[in-house]
């Protein structure tokens, strides 16, 4: 039976939120597709047991997943090919268990128009997972004009956005989400107020003063999420809101959901793994924008993640060189690199603590950041695409930052102790990364 197929994988328990299916079973692969899902084990057959034949993974005791997808990805290229590349950034998303990742426009020069977009899909032809591009929502991202927006959606564009940098001017927020009404995808907005955030390095606190750092209050993201709310409400637009990392921001989308308004949020694994207590070592691996909150922040976006205000996880992976971080905090650059970590930190922080289960953590990697996307992954079927992740979510491992795939190694969790991670990751039926 098994020369019918390129690739089985055989009695893992596959989790697919998008349809309900939650059990042991064997998937069956041929060229690009999924070609059958069987609820039983191929290797329980006494012929099979016997079979060398290499087509045949065993995955017993592993957990297999819709390929992850990671909304939120910088991959820095063109422009700092010293920190990331496009290739590089792939080889980091398949060690991550991640088969697609989705990569913003602040580059060297902004991906603001079709050429730009164009550039991003060439070189991602050779990517070891899928890679979908987030034009900028203004030109040269400075806020000022919207870019041709119908025109980067031809080029093959996701979504709109500014990050890195806030939609400061409102009259420019309202007429992208106008856009988005009418082109039917999301904008994706980095809430920052720059009055109440400029000169700031950590979140306002006990802990900034301690430390004699400059503060960013919870206020400078919350005015601008209630702002985004407000508009979303007022043109019916869709607005994705980044990074959320303050209670007050959680609420604030709790509420407008239970209005109905067109919001999806996402969370990072460092905004519910880490407080602002570990600025106190003054690692600058650990600036990041928006910054590090306290413990009552991270356990609101626990409770948002669970009760499904958050929609989805997304790294918000941001490499930066060893020189740029080696300097005193405030002069750092804010970022940290997260595809490698990600699915470790989920799988300690929120279903080893029942804060989520399997189904919903998946669900947030997988189908979630697919659905606001508009993109036909996500799931586990028939005819569908070939992209998988399997798990060991009981192996133990230790962050060790000089065995990343990512050309950046800045990340605040080296020597961290974290159980799970991605054991194989399968795109478009090719094996791209085994442990």
């Amino acid at each position: 039976m098994s020369e019918e197929y390129d690739l089985i994988l055989a009695g893992g328990k596959v989790i697919d939120p998008a349809s309900g299916l939650s059990k042991i079973g064997d998937i069956y692969i041929k060229g690009k597709k999924i070609a059958k899902i069987e609820a039983k084990n191929l290797l329980d057959s006494k012929r099979s047991k016997k079979s060398k034949d290499d087509r045949i993974i065993d995955a017993s005791g592993k957990i297999v997943t819709p390929g992850l997808i990671d909304m939120h990805v910088h991959l820095r290229e063109p422009g700092r090919e010293d920190e990331e590349t496009i290739y590089t950034g792939s080889q980091a998303a398949a060690a991550g268990g991640f088969t697609c990742i989705c990569c913003m426009p602040n580059t060297e020069p902004p991906i603001d128009d079709q050429e730009s977009v164009n550039f991003v899909y060439e070189k991602a032809r050779k990517a070891l997972c899928k890679v979908f591009c987030v034009g900028a929502a203004t030109k040269g991202l400075n806020g000022e004009e919207l870019t041709e927006m119908a025109d980067l959606k031809e080029a093959g564009a996701v979504a709109v956005s500014d990050d890195g940098k806030p939609i400061s001017n409102s009259r420019i927020m309202r007429n992208a989400l106008d856009y988005s009404r009418m082109l039917g995808w999301p904008v994706i907005s980095h809430c920052e107020d720059l009055d109440l955030s400029s000169g700031g390095v950590m979140n306002e606190s006990y802990t900034s003063t301690l430390l004699g750092l400059p503060g960013i209050p919870s206020l400078a993201e919350e005015i601008m999420v209630s702002r985004d709310l407000r508009l979303a409400e007022f043109t019916g637009g869709r607005v994705h809101i980044a990074h959320v990392s303050t209670r007050g921001s959680v609420e604030l989308i709790r509420a407008a959901k239970k209005k109905g308004v067109k919001i999806t949020s996402e969370a990072t694994p460092h905004h519910f793994s880490l407080t602002d207590e570990i600025i106190k070592t003054f690692n600058t691996n650990a600036r990041v924008n928006p910054p590090l909150r306290t413990q009552k922040d991270v356990e609101e976006i626990k409770k948002g993640l669970r009760d499904g205000t958050i929609d989805c996880i997304a790294t918000d992976h941001a490499p930066h060189s060893i020189e740029e971080k080696d300097v005193e905090f405030g002069a750092a650059p804010p970022g940290m690199v997260g595809l490698e970590t990600a699915l470790g930190l989920v799988i300690t922080e929120l279903v080893n603590k029942k804060i989520l289960s399997w189904e919903e953590a998946v669900a947030k990697m997988t189908v979630n950041p697919a659905r606001i996307l508009n993109l036909n992954l996500g799931r586990i079927e028939v005819g569908g695409s070939a992209d998988l992740t399997v798990v060991d979510p009981k192996t133990s491992w230790t962050v060790d930052i000089s065995q990343f795939k990512s050309k950046s190694k800045n990340s605040p969790f080296e020597g961290r102790k974290l159980t799970g991670r991605a054991w194989m990751t399968i795109v478009d039926g090719k094996i791209v990364h085994r442990l």
